[in-house]
């Protein structure tokens, strides 16, 4: 019989985290989830600026580190950017007690991003084909303006979503981004689409839709 599901804890972090103290962070609490010694999270944050690669990144898509750190992480997709005005959610949440099924899951994290971004009258897409969520610009041009990349560890999830809100977005030229190198796709943020949406307007946008999917 499967318990009724709880709300998650939300944590909100004022400063940039370290993104090898972030990883450790998640996997202790991906264990006590586990073992119903804590419940589930979700946790808001900003990381100084890094890439990393996903399990499918190919060394050639790291054209130019620039100094800064690369770090090899175990969630799923290729390399992408991390860094100040990028909002990043991480979400551990026990899948066997919300339907076992992993594309689901992903799925359900699209649906809680395009919500997110429909408060700021943003329309965000998927695509077949390409991870993440996407705006269309005119002229056959997109842009990626949020990533996912996630990880699952008997049954509770780790890693996430990030979606751009003011970031540099310059860094991204470091790397292929997502492994997608068409000339007419890009990364863009809610403030280069003209949006002046602060980071604590994302967070009220993404805690009020998140109890719609999940």
């Amino acid at each position: 019989m499967t318990r009724e599901k709880e709300d998650p804890e939300w944590l909100i972090s004022a400063g940039p985290v370290d993104y090898e103290t972030a990883v450790a962070e998640m996997e202790s609490r991906v264990a006590a989830i586990r073992q119903g010694r804590a419940p589930e999270l979700v946790w808001l944050l900003e990381h100084s600026p890094l890439y990393t690669a996903g399990t499918s990144a190919r060394p050639e898509d790291l054209l130019n580190a620039g100094g800064l750190p690369v770090y090899q992480t175990g969630r799923g997709g290729q390399y992408t950017w991390h860094g100040p005005g990028q909002r990043v959610a991480y979400v551990m949440l026990d899948l066997q007690q919300r339907g076992a099924d992993l594309r689901a899951y992903v799925r359900n994290l699209e649906e809680w991003i395009i919500r997110a971004l429909a408060r700021f009258n943003v329309t965000g897409e998927r695509r077949e084909g390409r991870v993440g969520i996407w705006v269309t610009r005119g002229g056959g041009r997109e842009d990626k303006i949020a990533a996912i990349g996630v990880r699952v560890r008997r049954w509770v999830t780790y890693h996430g979503i990030a979606i751009n809100v003011e970031p540099d977005l310059s860094h991204y030229g470091g790397i292929v981004p997502c492994g997608i190198a068409d000339e007419k796709l890009g990364v863009t943020s809610l403030v280069d689409l003209g949006l002046p949406v602060t980071m604590e307007d994302l967070d009220n946008a993404l805690m009020a839709t998140f109890g719609e999917v999940f």
